[in-house]
């Protein structure tokens, strides 16, 4: 019979790390699991990697060349496959192996090797996880942590799945509300520019020919297209080259966190998308912290991890704000209330939540509550901004076709006189 090295958690969590006698790893992990315990490593002892056909030594995961980062819906069918693996008894280390081959070579495939072989070298997953910031975050690193603490791995998967699949539907409702405008302003620009460069400089040389004198409405039209014709620096230049000097502001400015603060405050300050930027955070932070707090997370614990995954600097703010008050014996709402950064239902409910000892629950219903606003929310923009743009456009080309013709109408009468 062969020796077969194992790790595996006990019913009361705890770690054990012990030795075993079977035929084969199948047979090894059968007597471990009678034994009455979750198996997450087992390895023969004193076995061997196997060499790869040829003779030549196996390539070290992880390398090659990453270009870019890991999408969220990558890691999210990642963490439920994951589940389903350990729903169905696989070792930790076996269901790793699975999902590596199963992935495209890139960088996830790469990350998933190079975690197999932690975890095979007597490291835990959310160990291994820890090295990979760029495909697991704090967050999720902390939840698997707690899924092998409390043995309930496959469970902790499937709702850390769950988190991802609604944080990443709420921001994708964000940014489709945001496409439309965006679309329409890019080509109003475009058709705008391309009138000043073509269209206005023909009709300046009939008004030349004519000698006629100009409103002034159509000698702006006409110093604007020469702006954007020749200017120094040509105008056409400067339009091109702003929203790229915006973008890069705005990163900029976001590097530092008195940056982030005065950004987030501007546009939590912007009417109707004040609001959906104000409930996606308030969301955001309820979900992840009720999350981590049902995962077995302690709550300080949970609170700094929520801080640094908010995505905005403001409710980051007050949350480190509860975190020290919750450490000095003050309750959550409190200073919540004080921060006034959410409305006071959100504060009665997690008041309420405190009381009763369902937090977790209340933070969890109060974040589905505002994933209905947001829908609500972002359907009004919707709706509004579609007769703001053709009310905008329309009077833009009103304005340049007055503009042009008004001139026209004063050399016609001129001419029939």
């Amino acid at each position: 019979m062969a020796k077969f090295v194992y790790q595996a958690m006990n019913q009361a969590g705890q770690e054990i790390k012990d030795e075993i006698e079977a035929p084969s790893s199948k047979d090894a992990l059968a007597k471990i699991r009678n034994l009455g315990y979750f198996p997450t490593l087992i390895r023969e002892k004193g076995g061997k990697k196997t060499a790869a056909k040829g003779g030549k030594k196996k390539k070290k995961a992880g390398g090659g060349i990453n270009i870019g980062g890991i999408s969220t819906k990558v890691v999210t069918q990642f963490t439920r496959q994951l589940s389903t693996l350990q729903d169905a008894g696989l070792p930790i280390l076996r269901s790793i192996q699975i999902l590596a081959d199963q992935q495209k070579p890139g960088l996830m495939k790469n990350i998933l090797g190079s975690v197999g072989e932690d975890v095979e070298g007597g490291a835990t997953l959310s160990e291994a996880f820890s090295k990979h910031p760029k495909a697991f975050n704090r967050l999720y690193v902390n939840m698997i942590a707690a899924g092998e603490t409390g043995g309930v791995l496959d469970v902790i998967c499937q709702r850390l799945a769950e988190f991802m699949e609604k944080a990443e539907r709420l921001k994708r409702k964000v940014v489709g509300a945001m496409i439309y405008p965006a679309v329409v302003i890019l080509f109003a620009g475009g058709i705008v520019t391309g009138i000043m460069i073509f269209v206005v400089p023909k009709f300046q040389e009939i008004f030349k020919d004519f000698g006629a004198t100009l409103p002034w409405i159509t000698q702006s039209l006409i110093d604007f297209s020469d702006w954007i014709v020749g200017g120094r620096p040509p105008g056409w230049a400067v339009i091109l080259i702003s929203p790229f000097a915006v973008l890069g502001f705005f990163k900029l400015t976001r590097q530092s966190k008195g940056g982030r603060y005065a950004t987030d405050v501007f546009f939590m300050k912007i009417p109707v998308m004040g609001q959906i930027v104000t409930k996606t955070s308030i969301a955001r932070f309820t979900r992840t912290l009720g999350t981590l707090i049902n995962a077995g997370v302690p709550i300080l614990e949970a609170i700094n991890i929520t801080k640094e995954t908010s995505g905005n600097e403001v409710f980051g703010r007050a949350l480190a704000n509860v975190h020290d008050s919750i450490r000095e014996g003050d309750t959550f709402a409190n200073p919540l209330r004080a921060a006034r950064v959410v409305d006071s239902i959100v504060v009665n409910m997690i008041d309420v939540g405190e009381e009763t000892g369902d937090l977790d629950k209340m933070l969890i219903k109060v974040a589905d509550n505002y994933d209905d606003e947001v829908d609500t929310l972002v359907g009004s923009l919707v709706s509004l901004l579609e007769p703001i743009m053709v009310v905008v456009l329309g009077g833009i080309v009103g304005t340049i076709v007055v503009a042009l013709f008004l001139p026209m109408v004063s050399l016609i009468q001129a001419v029939s006189s």
